[in-house]
């Protein structure tokens, strides 16, 4: 893959525009989010798109046989909720 190299200032409200060719190349429009995030010492920027979204669908799925997070949340919320209602039908009984 080449590398594109580019270069924009800094306003003093610290605004950065990003040059035309990145913005078509990597789909980024008017109200496009953008992370910032520190690598190595460097700043890496990333577009929020669709695409970049759609990345990571499916990244957490379980493996066969095993429990999702979520089901393990759900499960963990009904034991919860089981010993919360033993205890308040245990209330009532002492009352």
């Amino acid at each position: 893959m080449p590398t594109v190299s580019e270069s924009a200032y800094v306003t003093a409200k610290g605004q950065v525009v990003v040059p035309a060719l990145l913005r078509r190349k990597f789909g980024i429009k008017a109200g496009t989010r953008i992370n910032f995030s520190e690598v190595d010492g460097n700043i890496v920027i990333q577009p929020v798109t669709r695409e970049f979204i759609d990345s990571f669908c499916g990244l957490f799925k379980a493996k066969a046989g095993a429990e999702s997070a979520v089901q393990a949340l759900l499960n963990d919320r009904a034991k919860e909720r089981a010993q919360e209602d033993r205890k308040v039908v245990g209330d009532r009984s002492a009352s």
